[in-house]
């Protein structure tokens, strides 16, 4: 049976965003070492945002996913490279049509060690030649995190239906090779 220091050496936490948090959860949840996800805001003033504060834009926070995963499964650095896969970071604070600094590229950062991979992942990426452009990804420190309301968690698989999941999630999930 795990004890609690066994889960806390076997999980570690990302906080990422890379746009709309529905299309984000929707990708990472196919990836193995993925153990959970919470879509929610951080980086931005005041506490506890409302949906609706963050996407006005005058809350400053950004949507962002923060990711449960295991490390001997998945390393923080893969992780990465998924983010730099799953939203065009070389757009300032826009990824399709969704405008606005909540839906900025951002990683947000839980230590020194975090703080170094996504600076090498970023340059790393950045020289790839992947890219249309440059990178303007925010790399921050982690602040606290708001878990956005339940009928935004796990969305793309309680909505498949809904059209901002088949014009947009579905062919980003197509697009990167994975189930829709």
């Amino acid at each position: 049976m795990d004890t609690e220091q066994d889960k806390v050496d076997t999980e570690a936490i990302a906080t990422l965003g890379a746009g709309c948090y529905w299309c984000v959860e929707a990708v990472l949840q196919q990836v193995e070492g993925v153990l959970g996800l919470r879509s929610g805001f951080m980086g931005g003033a005041g506490e506890s945002p409302t949906y609706e504060e963050v996407c006005s834009g005058t809350s400053g926070h950004a949507e962002v996913v923060q990711v449960r995963f295991d490390p001997a499964r998945l390393s923080y650095a893969d992780l990465l490279a998924w983010f730099w896969r799953l939203h065009d970071p070389t757009t300032l604070n826009r990824q399709g049509n969704d405008t606005g600094t909540q839906y900025r590229s951002v990683i947000f950062v839980h230590d020194e060690a975090q703080k170094a991979t996504a600076l090498e992942s970023k340059a790393a990426a950045d020289a790839s030649g992947e890219h249309p452009g440059p990178i303007v990804t925010e790399i921050s420190p982690a602040s606290e995190f708001y878990e956005a309301s339940e009928s935004h968690q796990d969305y793309y698989r309680r909505n498949r239906v809904q059209g901002y999941c088949q014009l947009v999630i579905a062919p980003k999930l197509d697009k990167l090779g994975l189930d829709s």
